[in-house]
């Protein structure tokens, strides 16, 4: 009688039994090696054993050995050492932003064991001895409260002022009755920015998340900005991970459409940026324009980097052209270049006809961005903001006005994540019955698609870290160590997304 042949699944699944489950991982279509992060052929059994014998495995073996007992170590260090005084200490100080050295000062030290009848540590007790406990035991704390859900991640980087990459990783529950928690997994530096770092970084940080093997198709959304670096792991990560949809930020691609905006109004950018520079570090300007305006605000100070501010700052300037112009004109031109500059572009013929045009088809948009940039908003709510958006911009007939409505649609058109969810909540709210003629991945089930009642669209919560991050490394702690910046971030942001979740 024939040998009967086995399935692609079985195979594998005889091949994690085979070799064990602390190694090989499988989705019954692909055999992922756990400790090198990385695809393995299958085809054959050689290709197995021969990756197990190379040289890069067994290191990576060795590491993950040793990172266990390490581990365990530090663990029975913990629970058998540990004052809870001190720990509780150092978390609070963490999530405050408090520095250690504060401890140092005599009246500080004397107010809390006033108080608290402890005897309060050195800084150099926290540091060394408690940091990696608070830091343990918060993504204990994710863990826990992650175990058998499905979630979302985002992912983005920036550069800091030690000009090193780095790269952030929020979490968060999906749920199908309501908003889910929002968590700071982890924080890395890169040795560069592109997709397969980035990559790297998604499956190290889901291995610190479910250090057991990772739930691939718990992983239904992956959120990130629409750099083309980002769009490519994107589509590398989601071969393994079958049910993800990766969604491209749709407040960034706002402000993309804002930036677009700018570039149309060369002479407003202009009027913007002098005025803003006439009043940068001149107090008797200052004085002057309160003093003649003391009802209105300073002129707006844009920083392109905040999305749709520059729109704003035009409409403070289509709203009060008329004083703001006559305080600027009573300035002497030949104090400042900035200030016969900003004289000049007062006085072109079409200034206010920019200004008018800009409020009144563009106030939209920043006020778009910030609300979906609130947590906790249903994924209809989001898709509604963008639609309304859409048909205001539909309404433009002017040459320029079509050019930034064609620039918003192929922001979105290019958003194809965008797409996919904008299907599923038409399932979810009943305007589809029919699945098969919407696009939406094959592997993802009826009962998943619920979970999408609340999905984010946008990365705001990744920007929001990189806040903390700032305010963390001010200009006297550059000497951090960035493993204590890591932890000390970890802790500091997780406190503060539970604070905003409470509200």
């Amino acid at each position: 009688m024939p040998k009967e042949k086995k399935t692609t699944s079985s195979r594998l699944q005889s091949y994690v039994t085979e070799f064990g489950t602390e190694i090989f991982s499988t989705d019954n279509k692909i055999l992922f090696c756990k400790v090198c992060n990385t695809k393995v052929s299958s085809e054959k059994r050689f290709s197995i054993t021969q990756h197990i014998a190379a040289e890069k495995h067994r290191k990576s073996v060795k590491r993950a050995e040793e990172k266990k007992d390490k581990s365990q170590q530090l663990l029975f260090q913990n629970s058998s050492t540990k004052s809870s005084f001190k720990t509780d200490l150092c978390k609070a100080m963490l999530s405050a932003n408090i520095p250690f050295n504060k401890l140092s000062n005599p009246h500080f030290k004397i107010f809390l064991e006033k108080y608290t009848s402890e005897v309060i540590p050195d800084q150099s007790t926290l540091r060394k001895s408690y940091v990696d406990n608070c830091y343990q035991e918060t993504i204990g704390e994710i863990r826990n409260k992650v175990a058998e859900k499905k979630i979302w991640v985002s992912i983005d980087e920036t550069t800091d002022a030690e000009g090193r990459y780095i790269a952030s990783v929020i979490i968060g529950t999906l749920l199908t009755d309501r908003p889910g928690e929002i968590f700071l997994l982890n924080v890395e530096q890169l040795e560069k920015a592109n997709h397969s770092t980035i990559c790297t970084l998604f499956e190290d940080s889901l291995c610190l998340l479910w250090p057991g093997g990772i739930h691939r198709n718990d992983v239904l959304l992956f959120l990130s900005d629409a750099a083309p670096y980002m769009v490519k792991a994107g589509d590398t990560l989601k071969v393994l991970y079958t049910k993800m949809v990766h969604v491209t930020c749709t407040a960034h691609g706002l402000n993309r459409v804002a930036e677009y905006i700018r570039i149309q109004y060369p002479k407003v950018d202009k009027l913007v940026a002098n005025v803003k520079k006439v009043f940068k570090k001149a107090p008797s300007r200052i004085i002057k324009f309160k003093t003649d305006a003391p009802n209105i605000a300073l002129p707006p100070e844009p920083i392109l980097t905040r999305w749709g501010i520059w729109i704003s700052a035009s409409i403070y300037y289509c709203e009060n052209f008329q004083i703001v112009k006559n305080i600027v004109e009573s300035f002497d031109e030949d104090d400042a270049l900035s200030i016969r500059n900003a004289q000049k572009y007062f006085k072109a013929p079409q200034i206010k006809g920019n200004l008018a045009f800009i409020k009144s088809n563009f106030e939209c948009l920043p006020t778009a961005i910030t609300r979906l940039q609130k947590q906790g908003m249903a994924l209809i709510e989001a898709i509604q903001i963008i639609e309304d958006v859409s048909a205001k911009f539909n309404n433009l007939k002017c040459q320029t006005g079509i050019k930034i409505n064609e620039k918003l649609q192929t922001v979105l058109t290019k958003n194809k994540g965008f797409q996919i969810v904008c299907n599923i909540s038409k399932i979810l709210n009943g305007e589809e019955e029919n699945v098969g003629c919407l696009d939406i991945p094959e592997n993802l089930t009826s009962s998943d698609m619920g979970y999408f009642k609340y999905a984010p669209t946008t990365s705001a919560d990744v920007e929001r870290s990189f806040s903390v991050y700032k305010n963390l490394l001010a200009p006297n702690r550059r000497s951090f160590k960035f493993e204590n910046i890591k932890k000390s971030l970890i802790v500091q942001c997780n406190t503060y997304f539970a604070g905003v979740e409470e509200q």
